[in-house]
């Protein structure tokens, strides 16, 4: 397996073929799902004693595994939060496999670590944190989000030992109650316990809310969380306030931008994130809005000792590594092996600059306005809610659940899109996700012509 000879060399010239021919396709397929027993009938028996060879195993994934796969940078894939991966980030994401490179240390990756800690210093800057700001590359916001709250604690339990307090019964983290999923779930993690408080009208978290729960609470709360665009719905909570509030306490205040945040790249838009600047620690997906392959979260602490001193593991065979002042990304999350994540982004940007990425996603907000334009225009269907940033959210007048699934299944059956129900208040909508800079406004309004 790990000699050179004609088989392996013909194995890397196969794959190799076959991603140039995807990365290149002008006319994605959107593709998706079969039952288990379809691919059962197909795909089985691929696991044998010799093996079934390269052709074959790279023809069972380009003809039957693929095809029951939906292809995320389709233009029409709409649902959740897409992802829509530049060029050169995709081409990147091979050179990062075939150099074998770990990503954990500075001793091990120093190259690596730099390239991605230059795109680290960038984001930090746009969501004008202070100089000496960095961080990590890790999974996804889950893991981002449970890194930067385990942090937080680790703060308030050095903090209450320097005071000599005791910690609470129970720690708690303070968040909107639209708040991504994933924060009950790092909370659940950390067997801590989340304070939801409520939005307003207008599905935004704000300080007086914060302020409420943090008199309400005390030192028992070692986080307010703030979002920095919601998934449902693309809405930045008033960070500013919500900053406000925390500082006055000294709570640590993270903000899940893992989404969202990308839109600070657009200067138009900075104002509606104020408040960011304060932050304690910070999440963005390149894998959402940023064009990077899955999977990539960047997260990015304002004093990365903070978040050294509650994540480094210490074992006698990384003394090596810990006793160096280096600068080592597994110190700085839940994780000590890792993919050096962060290159195809960091390439992507070398080669097409800045800027080009903030026209990609201006585009996204510029065409979510025009398409509810739209929607408020045509008879039968209305907007849930203005959207703010690139999601939009809307119904069908008169239309049940089963209504929209029936919908959404004929609608990715003729491969011209995939959209899916979500919900609003107990009431089933629909929404479209725009982050690829290939879907268009004749797209999507051929979408809602279906809805006629």
């Amino acid at each position: 397996m790990h000699a050179i000879s004609d088989a392996t060399r013909d194995t890397v010239d196969g794959v190799l073929a076959y991603a140039r021919r995807r990365a290149l396709w002008k006319d994605v397929p959107l593709d998706g799902p079969v039952s288990p027993e379809e691919l059962a009938a197909r795909a089985s028996g691929s696991i044998t004693a010799d093996g079934i060879g390269a052709e074959r195993a790279t023809a069972l994934f380009a003809d039957v595994l693929a095809p029951t796969t939906l292809s995320i940078d389709h233009p029409g894939y709409l649902a959740f939060i897409p992802c829509a991966p530049s060029k050169a980030a995709i081409a990147f994401d091979l050179v990062v496999s075939a150099s074998a490179i770990y990503g954990g240390s500075w001793l091990e990756g120093a190259g690596a670590v730099f390239a991605e800690n230059e795109v680290l210093t960038w984001l930090a800057g746009e969501f004008g944190l202070p100089e000496g700001a960095g961080g990590v590359f890790v999974q996804g916001g889950t893991v981002g989000n449970l890194s930067a709250l385990v942090a937080a604690r680790d703060v308030a339990r050095r903090r209450n030992r320097e005071d000599v307090r005791a910690d609470p019964p129970r720690w708690l983290i303070v968040c909107s109650s639209e708040a991504h999923s994933s924060i009950a779930a790092a909370a659940a993690v950390m067997d801590v316990d989340v304070v939801p408080v409520p939005v307003g009208a207008d599905g935004r978290l704000y300080g007086d809310g914060v302020a409420a729960a943090l008199a309400a609470h005390g030192d028992a709360v070692f986080a307010v969380v703030a979002t920095g665009g919601t998934t449902n719905f693309g809405i930045v909570d008033d960070i500013a306030s919500v900053a406000a509030a925390a500082k006055e306490r000294d709570v640590w205040l993270h903000i899940d931008g893992a989404y969202g945040l990308a839109a600070m790249l657009v200067d138009r838009m900075r104002p509606a994130f104020a408040g960011v600047e304060l932050a304690d620690s910070v999440i963005v997906d390149p894998h959402k809005w940023l064009f990077a392959p899955f999977d990539a979260c960047a997260l990015i602490y304002r004093d990365p000792e903070q978040g050294r001193a509650a994540h480094t593991q210490r074992a006698e065979y990384l003394d090596t590594l810990t006793e160096r002042p280096d600068w080592n990304p597994s110190d700085l999350a839940v994780q000590l092996t890792r993919r050096p994540r962060g290159l195809p982004l960091w390439y992507s940007l070398a080669v097409h600059g800045t800027e080009q990425y903030r026209a990609a996603v201006d585009h996204g907000i510029r065409l979510a306005r025009e398409i509810a334009d739209e929607i408020a225009r045509r008879d039968g269907l209305s907007l849930v809610r203005e959207p703010q940033l690139s999601v939009v959210v809307f119904r069908r007048d008169g239309w049940s659940l089963a209504d929209y699934e029936a919908w959404s299944a004929r609608l990715l059956a003729d491969q011209r899109a995939f959209v899916v129900p979500s919900s609003h208040a107990g009431e089933p909508v629909l929404r479209f996700a725009i982050v690829n800079p290939l879907t268009t406004f004749e797209l999507l309004a051929g979408i809602l012509d279906t809805l006629a």
